[in-house]
């Protein structure tokens, strides 16, 4: 019994120093949060957040963007409120349906587009998002198209079912965007292009469909030393012989075995956004932070677009992230280590 007692006061002694050794900066600059508004003033949440709490980044949705001149104001603040903190300014900005920033009209979906086309519109792209003070776009999209009745396929978002000629299109893209010093996520790991159901509403198993081929862009790319993979976005699909019974987004084997190991990458993994239904509708907010922690994630991405009540602020993230040190259910490597790959991608920009 005393040495039961003794383990005891051991075990939660190392929990409490876990928690200490770790700053709230540090947890901070681990998220990136979507928030309300136009505009940004040192009155508001999301500048107090990231100017003052070290928010990891902010994402910009259609409720964002209001005229040019806003949004170069707004990003204009965000980067330079702090001289010791550089946030990323994410957008998923692809073309085609999914595009967020419109001044420029409409880009091209991918699958419209030809190799001797795409460079044009890729620099026109990047040059816009430099301009307007976005510093991370969260694209290209490298889904092979599998699935005819699927998100990808319908909506044109893949550059084709041949892995080397979606590898050039994202090649490409990269290359242009990287030239305007914006950053990109590669997505979405292991492979959207098979599957029939939509993440955002549910649950999705592409198990029966999945292809190992599927991952042959992202290999090709982070084995490509004419160009540097800075992130990769990991959905929320399923695939059991890669992922268990859970997401790819929350899972070890997804991320520390094929993406770590197996591809051997060294950058930032980032999941999709957090509150689809396919996390929301399975796993609280605590669990989820800690499955996507121990799953190895760095960044972990909450739009705040998809349901009102369900909003989170980096107040209450950190809360959660200090409960789970607390109670040992992740471990301050993890955090630690999260933070070097997101500080080293963010000193690209630095240069």
């Amino acid at each position: 019994m005393k040495y039961l007692l003794k383990f005891i006061v051991f075990f939660g002694l190392s929990a409490i120093l876990e928690a200490q050794t770790i700053s709230d900066k540090e947890i901070a600059n681990m998220f990136i949060l979507g928030f309300e508004g136009k505009d940004v003033s040192k009155k508001s949440l999301v500048y107090h957040e990231v100017c003052k709490q070290g928010l990891g980044g902010v994402i910009l949705f259609k409720k964002n963007i209001g005229s040019i001149a806003s949004l170069r104001q707004m990003t204009h603040t965000l980067k330079t409120c702090n001289k010791n903190h550089l946030p990323l300014i994410a957008v998923d900005q692809e073309g085609g349906r999914v595009q967020r920033i419109r001044f420029s009209g409409q880009y091209p979906r991918a699958s419209s587009l030809s190799e001797g086309s795409a460079t044009n519109v890729f620099d026109k792209m990047a040059s816009e998002l430099a301009r307007l003070g976005i510093n991370y776009n969260l694209a290209p999209v490298a889904d092979l198209d599998y699935s005819y009745n699927g998100v990808i396929h319908g909506n044109g978002r893949s550059y084709g079912h041949d892995p080397k000629k979606v590898a050039r299109f994202d090649r490409l893209f990269i290359a242009a965007m990287h030239h305007h010093r914006i950053l990109t996520a590669l997505k979405h790991f292991p492979g959207h292009g098979s599957s029939k159901g939509d993440t955002h509403q549910g649950f999705v198993d592409v198990s029966k469909y999945w292809d190992d081929r599927e991952i042959d862009p992202y290999k090709i790319l982070i084995r490509d030393r004419r160009i540097r993979v800075d992130s990769i976005m990991v959905a929320h699909i399923v695939c059991d012989y890669i992922t268990g019974d859970k997401p790819a987004s929350l899972s070890y084997g997804a991320i520390h075995e094929i993406i770590r190991k197996r591809l051997k990458f060294r950058g930032v993994t980032i999941t999709d956004d957090l509150q689809m239904r396919a996390i929301s509708k399975q796993y609280s907010l605590k669990q989820t932070i800690m499955l996507a922690i121990n799953a190895g994630n760095d960044l972990l991405l909450f739009g705040n677009q998809l349901s009102r009540k369900n909003k989170v602020n980096v107040t209450t993230l950190i809360r959660k992230v200090r409960e789970l040190l607390r109670e040992g259910k992740i471990k301050k490597n993890l955090i630690k280590n999260a933070n070097k790959h997101i500080n080293r991608m963010k000193r690209v920009l630095e240069r």
